[in-house]
């Protein structure tokens, strides 16, 4: 069985990066490094009758640094804050970053968002909304930085780019098709 040995902090800033020495049935030890910001929410807030789904938009600076696009659709997601309820974490990011308030929020998984390298942890939701929660206009937080762009997608046109593998984050594609499969009805 694999244990870790040790653990050294190698950066502290917005995420830390942790050196473990981890250590196999034989003996060997070995190194590992891992990310580590802690547990994010995101979710998809969703208008059954309209169809729509709202989403965002933001500059990423590793899909950046690897060329890509800077148009990267992304469902409202952000990290817990220390002993944050993960429902209400997921109510706080829509609100500040699509400008929408969420009642009821279906768990759509609690999952490990890249288990080999990272300590983040991302609670899933999907959450219908109506037109009239739309409370205020999104983008973030000022002092963030974030320059988030809100952006109100067809159903239909998210189930097209999943089809298509033109759904970039992995995130929004778990989200997008788990209520495809919950709710196929919202995008024939």
């Amino acid at each position: 069985m694999v244990a870790i040995r040790s653990t050294r902090l190698a950066h502290d800033g917005w995420l830390k990066i942790r050196v473990a020495t981890l250590s196999g049935d034989d003996g060997v030890a070995f190194t590992r490094e891992v990310e580590d910001h802690g547990p994010a929410v995101a979710v998809l807030p969703y208008d059954p009758d309209r169809r729509v789904a709202l989403l965002v938009t933001l500059p990423r600076a590793p899909v950046l640094l690897m060329g890509g696009a800077t148009d990267v659709l992304e469902a409202p997601a952000g990290l817990r804050e220390d002993g944050e309820d993960p429902a209400d974490c997921a109510r706080r990011e829509a609100l500040e970053e699509v400008g929408v308030a969420l009642g009821g929020l279906e768990e759509a998984g609690h999952t490990w968002s890249m288990c080999g390298v990272s300590t983040e942890r991302m609670h899933l939701f999907l959450a219908p909304y109506a037109a009239r929660d739309r409370t205020g206009s999104g983008g973030g937080l000022a002092e963030e930085h974030e320059n988030i762009t809100v952006v109100e997608v067809p159903l239909a046109e998210l189930r097209d780019r999943a089809d298509a593998n033109a759904l970039d984050d992995m995130k929004t594609l778990c989200l997008v098709q788990t209520l495809r499969l919950r709710r196929p009805e919202l995008f024939a």
